[in-house]
């Protein structure tokens, strides 16, 4: 008399446990990157580019998160000042901690410094809001993927010679200056990698003005990272 077999045993006959095991892990690497260390602000901060300076971003960072339940953490915004007047050089890269960076599904964006400023795994699908919502992107309307930075592609500020590209160090909401901003989504005009940036993508247009900042698919919108 034939016995039926059961699935684990045919499974093994056949070869699945190592499918089975490697479809296990997929699922587990994405969502088991620990707590909220990475999030983009669902909201900017109401006056374009004027955040109050770098500490009234991380204020509005702080704030954002603690709504969201992950207050504990010391959050900083992902932005760069020039060392200008009276407002020494920061790089962005250098004030986020060392990783690494979950989004609030806990899937992995980044492992550490290096990787998030290489092959990071940063996109529409995982650059997710504090409240684990995805952000507007190129495809949609309104577009919002332009995420304020004043940074170049490795994290570092612009010189202090260079033309402003923080809106004032991050004081300005005039139709004056210009803010680096790079795209959430990895989309742009073109695949060019400067269109395509997650972190230095290209300038504002026509000022620092809430108005100007939606002019080229932005809302004054930032990266939020734990340092801890």
């Amino acid at each position: 008399m034939s016995r039926r077999m059961t699935w684990p045993r045919l499974a093994v006959l056949i070869g699945l446990p190592v499918a089975i095991t490697a479809c296990t892990a997929v699922q587990q690497s994405a969502g088991s990157g620990g707590p909220m260390g990475f999030f983009v602000t669902s909201v900017g901060a109401g006056k374009g580019a004027d955040l109050g300076g770098i500490a009234g971003a991380d204020k509005h960072c702080q704030s954002l998160a603690t709504a969201a339940g992950a207050g504990g953490r010391t959050w900083r915004a992902y932005l760069s000042t020039q060392g200008k007047d009276g407002v020494p050089t920061v790089n962005a890269r250098d004030r986020i901690g060392s990783g690494p960076w979950s989004n609030a599904k806990g899937v992995v964006v980044a492992r550490d410094v290096n990787h998030l400023h290489g092959a990071n795994d940063i996109n529409k699908q995982t650059a997710l809001n504090e409240k684990g919502l995805p952000v507007e992107g190129r495809s949609d309307t309104p577009n919002r993927h332009d995420i304020l930075t004043g940074s170049r592609a490795d994290g570092t500020a612009f010189s202090p010679n260079d033309t402003d590209m923080t809106c004032g160090n991050w004081t300005r909401s005039s139709t004056e200056g210009v803010a680096v901003v790079g795209h959430h989504d990895r989309a742009g005009p073109t695949t060019d990698p400067w269109a395509v940036s997650w972190n230095s993508s290209h300038q504002t247009r026509g000022g620092c003005s809430q108005q100007a900042l939606r002019g080229t698919g932005g809302d004054g919108l930032l990266y939020c990272f734990a340092v801890n």
